[in-house]
């Protein structure tokens, strides 16, 4: 198997970054741990009749669970572009761990997901301004006060991943 060392010549992420790639992997728990809830069978702010017409039960559990669990993984992505483990793959990663990804490849994927994200979730900015009728009033402002930091996932990855084209571009990579 082919194993590739660490770069030492790349300069370290600037501290901004660091922490913006940490704030990226924790903005998707507020709504994950609501999903959740709703999967372990609390209304969680949804009236008795909007919780069962939404169907958390069975199937539609699997579903939320699955959405909060791959949302979460794919906002931890996000420190891959701070971290060494996303310079090197680990090995147990299935066909590409032990080698280096390529930079270039790297910046346009996280920049495609970086708009799809900033385009798809900027719609939790306007929660209030749509009624939810399935809803109580009060769970309809705690679920929107829970979905509004998704809003700042896309231009947080947008900034790591333009932070991690500078350091590789720097680096002549």
């Amino acid at each position: 198997m082919l194993t590739t060392q660490l770069d030492t010549s790349l300069p370290s992420p600037p501290r901004w970054a660091v922490r913006a790639a940490h704030a990226a992997a924790l903005v998707t728990l507020p709504s994950g741990i609501w999903r959740l809830l709703l999967a372990a069978g609390f209304t969680a702010g949804y009236t008795e009749a909007g919780y069962e017409a939404m169907d958390f039960t069975g199937w539609g559990a699997v579903y939320v669970v699955g959405l909060t669990v791959g949302g979460e993984l794919l906002a931890l992505l996000t420190l891959g572009l701070v971290r060494p483990w996303g310079e090197v793959l680990p090995r147990w990663v299935p066909f590409l761990g032990g080698r280096r990804p390529d930079p270039r490849a790297v910046t346009v994927a996280a920049s495609l997901g970086a708009g799809v994200l900033t385009l798809v979730l900027t719609q939790f900015a306007f929660w209030w301004a749509f009624p939810h009728p399935d809803m109580t009033p009060l769970g309809s402002t705690i679920a929107g006060i829970l979905y509004l930091p998704l809003v700042a996932w896309g231009p947080l990855l947008a900034a790591v991943t333009f932070a991690h084209h500078r350091r590789h571009r720097a680096a002549g990579l």
